[in-house]
């Protein structure tokens, strides 16, 4: 009987040691974690209480920051304006560029399907429209930047060769945020979307074709009932991760090519908070436009999931 004690009591002394040992070998990522990301997470969340130029204490303030930022106030002629329009304005471009978030899905998708045949070199195929993808963001928006030049850039030398004046791309407020968004479109395609894609087709059983096929359906009709209802859960995800980008991007683009300009046209909710905490230093209003931009990410992402979820099907 003591034997068997014995024998427990070490093995328990063992399995102790050995979740200390699987501890300590998280302990590193654990400080890291609370260090950047939760330490920083918490002081943003009190600095949008407060007025803090970074140079002088810090000054509490309550809830000014986000009355100024989402409040409304009465105008002389009896209506109502923003506080801030210019993050409504902001808001709007942000929205904007996330209207092409279909569009992106679909080109994906085509591209998918033509990288999912079986023809020869199809891997040289899928490597090169992969390698944007993999090049630096800086480089591909100075090379855009030079493409949309009025004056010497490809695009208009192109267009002035058919007979039409291309305009100032970048510097016209009608043009500017098609101008980005074609750029993103042309840069997400071939991309992680479409690697996506092309693993899910390649996820779709063979024999539902198969069955199609005798029962003589066309391309179109396997396309739509086989193919479409196959790959929902990635384009599911891939709209839900889409969304979250979307709320939280623009700002490599615009600073890079436009500086948020012609007039605030390219400047998103992400550029807003860099120019408030490091152009400005209104450290608080920063935070507070964050926070914001948060509660606009985790909102979007609870309404994909409650109402997009249920058109998920699982072959």
């Amino acid at each position: 009987m003591g034997g068997s004690e014995a024998v427990r009591s070490v093995k328990k002394r063992r399995g102790l040691v050995s979740y200390l040992g699987s501890y300590l070998f998280l302990l590193p990522n654990f400080l890291g974690f609370l260090a950047f990301t939760v330490g920083p997470t918490l002081w943003s969340l009190l600095l949008s209480f407060t007025d803090w130029d970074i140079l002088t204490p810090l000054r509490f303030v309550g809830f000014a920051n986000f009355v100024k930022l989402l409040g409304f106030h009465r105008t002389a002629t009896g209506g109502f304006a923003p506080n801030d329009p210019y993050f409504w304005y902001y808001l709007w471009n942000t929205i904007f560029y996330m209207l092409f978030i279909p569009v992106g899905m679909g080109l994906s998708l085509v591209m998918a399907l033509l990288l999912n045949q079986k023809i020869r070199g199809v891997i040289v195929y899928r490597t090169i429209y992969f390698l944007p993808t993999v090049c630096s963001g800086v480089a591909l928006a100075l090379l855009w930047r030079w493409l949309y030049n009025p004056d010497f850039g490809l695009i208009n030398a192109l267009l002035a060769k058919i007979g039409i004046d291309g305009p100032e791309w970048l510097s016209s407020t009608k043009w500017a945020k098609p101008a980005i968004a074609f750029m993103g479109l042309w840069g997400g395609l071939g991309g992680f979307n479409t690697i996506l894609y092309l693993a899910a087709l390649q996820g779709v059983p063979r024999h539902l074709y198969e069955a199609a096929e005798v029962d003589g359906a066309n391309y179109w009709q396997k396309f739509r009932y086989i193919t479409l209802p196959s790959i929902t859960p990635t384009t599911f995800f891939i709209f839900v991760m889409s969304v979250i980008g979307g709320f939280q991007g623009g700002f490599m683009s615009a600073y890079i090519m436009t500086g948020g300009g012609p007039a605030g046209a390219t400047t998103t909710i992400d550029y807003y908070i860099y120019n408030n905490a490091y152009q400005w230093f209104k450290m608080g209003y920063a935070s507070a436009i964050a926070w914001v931009l948060f509660l606009l990410v985790f909102g979007a992402t609870l309404l994909n999931w409650r109402y997009g979820g249920r058109r998920v099907k699982y072959v």
